[in-house]
């Protein structure tokens, strides 16, 4: 990779400057933009703005944009909420050198198909915080079209007494998923995501109001994955084919639905 100029600012206002006026790359921890483009004008590093930090507060839990993957894997306050699931997505990312590397910051800013993390995030309560543009769903944010032109400073998940579950199937430790999902509870409400289609993750809308009006069992499970493999759009790519994901789809809603009722 070939870098033309390199900016390490000490604020968000400078960063945020260079971000606008150099239509600058942000690297962050930098180890998935070698998928990307072998040449970059100007790179944006934000790693002295002191976002490495992951806080647990009364309602929700804070992972600031640069916090590593590792950090989020071994932290006790989502190790202890959500049914360990963030904790969980984080924990099969590749290895731990990797880990150590790659931020939190920069895997939803990515909005890669193949995170396990955003899986885990949008079957939550969670919102993303931007400089400019203030909070926003992590929802709204994923679907929100083209590159956006601001920085990602934290990933905020509420806490509401939800218990999660993450499940996964990859050919080995250190490749991307095949297929991920997860599924979240609070009270009677279940919430599904599925990513790795391999597009970026998605919530089963139909799936979810299909359990809103059912008895929460094995059966509906059952019927909820089938319903999320068919409203979700699935491809083939070199880790599996159309039809597998398919499959796959329905039986690990249907695991991650069982554990969280």
């Amino acid at each position: 990779m070939r870098i033309k100029e390199y900016f390490k600012p000490s604020t968000l206002e400078q960063a945020y400057n260079v971000l606008q006026d150099k239509n600058a790359t942000i690297i962050g921890g930098g180890t998935f933009l070698r998928l990307g483009a072998k040449k970059i004008d100007s790179a944006l590093d934000l790693s002295d703005l002191g976002l490495d930090i992951i806080e647990d507060k009364e309602d929700k839990v804070e992972i600031g944009a640069m916090a590593t993957l590792r950090q989020v894997e071994i932290d006790e306050a989502l190790k202890n909420n959500f049914g360990g699931a963030i904790s969980k997505s984080a924990a099969v990312i590749m290895g731990v050198q990797f880990r150590n590397v790659a931020t939190a910051g920069g895997s939803v800013a990515g909005r890669y198909g193949f995170s396990d993390f955003i899986t885990s995030l949008l079957a939550l309560d969670t919102y993303v915080e931007l400089y400019k543009g203030g909070k926003i769903t992590l929802k709204e944010f994923l679907e929100t079209k083209g590159k956006i032109k601001d920085i990602v400073t934290k990933i905020i998940i509420m806490k509401d007494n939800r218990k999660a579950s993450f499940q996964n199937i990859r050919n080995t430790s250190t490749d991307f998923a095949i297929l991920n999902a997860a599924a979240s509870r609070v009270e009677n409400k279940v919430k599904i995501s599925v990513g790795a289609r391999p597009g970026v993750a998605k919530l089963a809308e139909k799936a979810m109001e299909f359990l809103e009006g059912s008895e929460l069992n094995e059966e509906t499970a059952i019927k909820a994955g089938e319903i999320a493999s068919e409203e979700l759009s699935v491809g083939s790519d070199i880790r599996g084919s159309l039809e597998y994901r398919k499959e796959l789809c329905k039986a690990l809603v249907k695991r991650a639905i069982m554990e969280v009722i």
